[in-house]
């Protein structure tokens, strides 16, 4: 996704920025060369029956209750987040709460204060496994409903668990699940690394035949092996990338631990400000998400 920036680590925030107004602005207008524009199969693939659950969160606590503690981090502060983002990430139930089996973050508009002591108009919520869960290699996949609406951006995407010693995009960034409120019939699936990063990463996009991605819940998921990692939705793979696909002279940096991250994301430079036509609140819901190994 383009989402690694701020509190993961200080040398990363300006990735989101690059990676924002080129990876995702390469949605809009047909990408480099490094994309591949997809449209949905219409068949779907059959994934892999060789997979053994070895994390999963179903999200199935009390109404009203937080996030599992033992499991995610709820990640704070505002400042832009590298892009001028306008929401302030909170701890509260209002922001990111399971209910009705499903994991809710909410983005709202409202006036708060962070613990920043910086008034800001619009709060949510972001999470990420970092010091709780990481994996090399495997199927990363969650069941999701997308929000909608000018300058929303939801994302489940990963982030190497050694960013804070080597930096971004060393440590190498996976998007599983992108999206932007306007174009709620396209999913965008990137892979960051040194020399393929900001506006020229490896991507592709998934494209519904017909409807839109916040109508109902989906299933995004990636498999991940030594060379190679396959993009899905729905069991659709769209997009597959090997280490054939690193430019001359950069590494394939897919070969250690990451870590996974949920958030909703309020304007910026990319995707824009909400406008008069944005209806707030807006929810991501989260059904589930499980991680396999190879049997």
């Amino acid at each position: 996704m383009f989402r690694s920036f701020a509190r993961i680590a200080p040398q990363s925030q300006k990735f989101l920025v690059v990676l924002l107004l080129g990876g995702l602005a390469s949605l809009s207008c047909g990408g480099g060369s490094n994309n591949n524009t997809i449209v949905t199969p219409a068949t779907p693939s059959t994934p892999s029956t060789t997979w053994s659950l070895t994390w999963s969160d179903e999200f199935n606590g009390t109404d009203g209750s937080l996030p599992d503690a033992s499991k995610w981090e709820m990640q704070t502060g505002g400042g832009g987040w590298g892009n001028n983002e306008l929401e302030t990430y909170t701890t509260r139930a209002v922001n990111a709460a399971q209910r009705g089996g499903n994991l809710e973050i909410v983005a709202q508009k409202e006036a708060f204060t962070g613990t920043d002591g910086i008034a800001r108009d619009y709060t949510s919520a972001r999470l990420q496994t970092k010091g709780h869960f990481s994996q090399t290699y495997g199927r990363f996949e969650a069941r999701i409903k997308m929000p909608k609406g000018q300058g929303i951006w939801p994302a489940f995407w990963m982030l190497g668990n050694d960013i804070d010693s080597v930096g971004w995009p060393t440590s190498g960034e996976i998007d599983i699940m992108e999206t932007i409120g306007t174009q709620t019939n396209t999913n965008v699936g990137s892979l960051h690394g040194p020399g393929y990063s900001g506006g020229n990463p490896l991507n592709g996009t998934y494209k519904m035949p017909s409807g839109t991605l916040d109508a109902d819940f989906h299933v995004y998921a990636i498999e991940w092996e030594p060379t190679t990692i396959r993009f899905y939705v729905d069991n659709n793979l769209y997009e597959t990338r090997t280490t054939a696909d690193v430019p001359a002279g950069s590494k394939w940096v897919f070969d250690h631990p990451f870590f996974m991250l949920l958030n909703v994301a309020v304007g910026g430079n990319w995707p824009g400000s909400p406008d008069a036509t944005t209806v707030f609140p807006q929810t991501m819901q989260v059904d589930y998400v499980r991680v396999y190994s190879k049997s």
